[in-house]
Parts: structure tokens; C-alpha cells; sequence
């Protein structure tokens, strides 16, 4: 029998709750949250604030922390309330839990005792930038966070690198972003694209796609451009055999070069010949150094 409406006993909820327009959030999650018995929270102020935004009243239901310090411990604690019929919902900060976010060891301890886990599906930020990336693949490769250290980014990066069709999804934090994009171009090179989308869904929601060879210059221009947390997506790498590029679009590239800007030269000449832009951006700018 259910514990109260939508809710039923001894049961987990992961619940995916706004990556920052508390509007974001679904009928079903504002009811779960207003239902259990227990939240557990990777902030507990967070959780209030967002409770606090719906109108939801925590005066009967308690919040709990679970943040990547404690979790083995708050596994335990959730566990017995479980066990004892209480029903517990999952939140992080921003999105849906237990994605580069706390909360994979809970859910997996609870399924290991034969409770039940139930999703309750809301934002999620990387999937939220690939919608509005423009980037065209296939496939994509989630990764979540590069190591913090630059030889051990590097080395990840490199492994990655010959993932093709795919675009790669990494999340990063604002005093981290330019050191990872610098590590980027070192490891990918210049020609392939990179899209930013920082603050999604916020007031200054930003979406950008550029080289990554103008990526760094980009991100310098505006120092607001390094604030709020980042999605960086970067485009399918070109498969061997594919470098390629037909006399008559080096012929045509050439000429709108001496008339053009170098991006707007790029994409008249894609147009006109058919040939990837991602070539020809190449093209152009090995043409550029062997000049200078």
C-alpha cells in the first residue's frame, strides 16, 4: 500500500531535479519530494531552496546530507529507514543524480538488498548542450570530469582521441576550464570543434562553437565567459583516410581567402565544393603558418 499519493514504502526515488531554472522541474518530482518520508541531499541548504521555490513544506520530512564525503556512511543510515518501510528520495544539487554526481553507491547497495530504486527523470546538463550544440554525430561519448591534474588530462584526452563518430561530453569547473581546453588543443589539435555551454538554463546561459585553436582567445575576451559551470563538447574526430581535399576546393578556398575573413572563407568554400569544413579549416591554417 502506498505510503502517501505516488509513493510507496521502502522504496528509493533518484530524482532529477533543475540544473538552474528551479522552473525545470517535473509534476511527478515536485510530488515524490512533497510525499517521502526522507530527502536525501547532496546540500541540505540547496534542498531547502529548491523545496522552499515549489512550496513544499519539510516540516514532516527530514533532509539529510549524501555528498561524496559521507556516502558510504548515509548508505547505511538510508538502508535501515528503507528497510523499516520509510521512503527516501535522492537529489543532487543540479540534475539527476548518481551522474558525475553522489549517489551510484547508494542505489547500487539498495538494488544489492533486493529494495526497489525508482527514476524519476528530469534535467541532466549534457544532454541539455548536446540539444543545442548544432554538433551532428551519430553517437556521443559521455565522460563527466578530466582528471584535475594536467599530465593525467593528457593522458585521458589522448586515449580519447581516436573515438570516432562521437562526439565527446565532458563537464568542467569554471577555475579549471582554461588549463582543460589549453590541454585539449595540445593533445586534439587546433581544427576540430569544440561548443561551450555554460549557465544552461540560468539568466546568462552562453552557447558557443569555435576551433579549438580559437578556443582559448574566446574564453579570455570576456572574463564573465569564465564563470558558471561548463558542458564542453567536442566534435567527432576525422577518421583516417578522410584529409583529403579536391584541387577545386583548395582552388576556391584560396580565392575566397583573399577576400574574406579566414571562418567566413571556410564555410562559403564548404558550401560551394561540398568539401568538410573541418578539412579546409585545416587547410587554411597549415596554408597560414607555411607563409609565415
Amino acid at each position: 500500500m502506498p505510503a502517501a499519493a505516488g509513493v510507496s514504502k521502502g522504496t528509493l526515488y533518484v530524482v532529477g531535479t533543475p540544473i538552474g531554472n528551479l522552473r525545470d522541474i517535473t509534476l511527478r518530482a515536485l510530488e515524490i519530494l512533497s510525499a517521502v518520508d526522507c530527502i536525501a541531499a547532496e546540500h541540505i541548504q540547496h534542498a531547502q531552496k529548491l523545496l522552499a521555490g515549489h512550496a513544499l513544506h519539510t516540516t514532516s520530512t527530514r533532509i539529510m546530507p549524501l555528498h561524496q564525503h559521507n556516502e558510504g556512511s548515509a548508505v547505511e543510515k538510508i538502508i535501515e529507514l528503507l528497510g523499516s518501510g520509510k521512503s527516501v528520495a535522492l537529489i543532487s544539487d543540479a540534475g539527476t543524480p548518481a551522474i558525475s554526481d553522489p549517489g551510484a553507491l547508494l542505489v547500487q547497495q539498495v538494488l544489492a538488498r533486493s529494495l526497489p530504486v525508482v527514476p524519476i527523470p528530469g534535467a541532466n546538463a549534457a544532454l541539455c548542450a548536446l540539444s543545442a550544440s548544432g554538433l551532428i554525430a551519430p553517437h556521443f561519448f559521455f565522460y563527466g570530469f578530466l582528471p584535475a591534474k594536467s599530465g593525467e588530462r593528457q593522458r585521458k584526452l589522448a586515449g580519447l582521441k581516436t573515438l570516432y563518430a562521437c562526439i565527446l561530453v565532458f563537464y568542467e569547473a569554471p577555475h579549471r576550464v582554461l588549463e582543460c581546453v589549453a590541454d585539449m588543443v595540445a593533445v586534439l589539435g587546433t581544427t576540430r570543434e569544440i561548443t561551450f555551454a555554460r549557465e544552461l538554463t540560468k539568466l546568462f546561459e552562453t552557447i558557443h562553437t569555435c576551433a579549438l585553436g580559437e578556443a582559448l582567445d574566446w574564453l579570455q575576451a570576456d572574463e564573465n565567459r569564465l564563470r558558471g559551470e561548463f558542458v564542453l563538447l567536442l566534435a567527432p574526430a576525422e577518421e583516417p583516410g578522410q584529409e583529403d581535399i579536391s584541387p577545386q576546393a583548395v582552388h576556391a578556398l584560396a580565392i575566397l581567402q583573399r577576400e574574406l575573413p579566414l571562418k567566413q572563407a571556410v564555410q562559403l568554400a564548404a558550401e560551394i565544393t561540398g568539401e568538410g569544413r573541418k578539412k579546409l579549416y585545416a587547410r587554411a591554417l597549415l596554408e597560414r603558418k607555411t607563409e609565415t
